[in-house]
């Protein structure tokens, strides 16, 4: 089996560790907080002192962090994964970045004959702990097929979207979907409300037809109406990632109206939503605070 390594074991990192552990691959992890380190040691995840062990450790190896900024810092910062570098060793991002950040470390890494694959996922928390996660994958033909095995015990399903970034672009663009039908949907149960429509059943008749989404399948039901908000992705992640759409929407030269007001709506709910709260908690700028029933 191949040796993998994780760099990042938060919320989706430890369970992609688990998940793969479970699997029968050898696991190396790290994360920059001991804390979460002893956690996961606990776990019977073997734990590295820090990148360069992983790097050393592994013939794949996936990072799942918060941001590009940091993605950023693991592979080009001093202690990174280039200052280890290993020839045929291949990374696998899973975390939401940059379509460009990923194409320029892709670049430097290539030169040092080493692999990447941009592969954000979707899924949660319980997705990377049941290995049935969704990726969308940016990546060159080669650097995919050696990585496949591994993603293949990650997730249910994989969309190979086109080159490096791809998977980026593409995640990117779900986000901000998600994001912007959070918003649509709260308003649709508040026209409910005064309309004197149960929003349960206002939820089936939606559901039956062309206006459903995700969010109506599944948030509303399983987070919203029954006052859970427990999703395992917070606001601070969803604001950054609707950020990341807008950066891109400039960088693009777009002018797209409703992903602007969907933009600012969210960057606005800051001053009263905060940031460790559950991300489908936004519905409530429109219905008010819900309860657990």
């Amino acid at each position: 089996m191949t040796a993998v390594g994780i760099i990042g074991l938060g919320n989706m990192g430890r369970g992609m560790a688990l998940t793969l552990k479970g699997a029968g691959f050898a696991v190396t992890g790290y994360d920059a907080s001991e804390a979460t380190r002893a956690a996961l040691a606990v776990a019977g995840i073997a734990i590295a002192d820090g990148i360069g062990a992983v790097v050393a450790a592994a013939d794949t190896i996936i990072l799942s962090l918060p941001t590009a900024e940091i993605v950023a810092r693991v592979v080009e910062g001093d202690d990174g994964i280039l200052a280890h570098a290993r020839a045929g060793t291949v990374i696998a991002d899973t975390s939401t970045s940059h379509p460009e950040t990923s194409r320029r470390l892709a670049g430097l890494l290539k030169a040092r004959g080493m692999g990447f694959v941009d592969a954000p996922v979707s899924g949660g928390p319980k997705g990377a702990a049941t290995g049935t996660m969704t990726m969308v994958i940016g990546a060159d033909d080669d650097d995919l097929a050696r990585v496949l095995p591994v993603l293949e015990r990650m997730s249910a399903k994989r969309v190979h979207v086109g080159g490096v970034g791809a998977g980026n672009v593409a995640k990117i663009v779900n986000n901000l979907l998600c994001a912007a039908h959070l918003l649509t949907a709260a308003e649709a149960l508040r026209i409910a409300d005064a309309a004197g429509v149960d929003a349960f059943r206002l939820l089936d008749g939606l559901n039956a037809g062309s206006g459903r989404s995700g969010i109506t399948q599944v948030n509303v039901p399983n987070w919203i109406l029954n006052g859970a908000f427990d999703s395992g992705f917070t606001m601070q992640l969803m604001r950054k990632d609707v950020r990341l759409a807008a950066q891109l929407i400039g960088e693009l030269g777009l002018a797209l109206p409703m992903a602007a007001d969907t933009a600012r709506i969210w960057a606005e709910s800051a001053g009263s939503i905060a940031d460790p709260e559950d991300f489908n908690r936004i519905v409530e700028l429109q219905l008010g605070p819900i309860s657990k029933t």
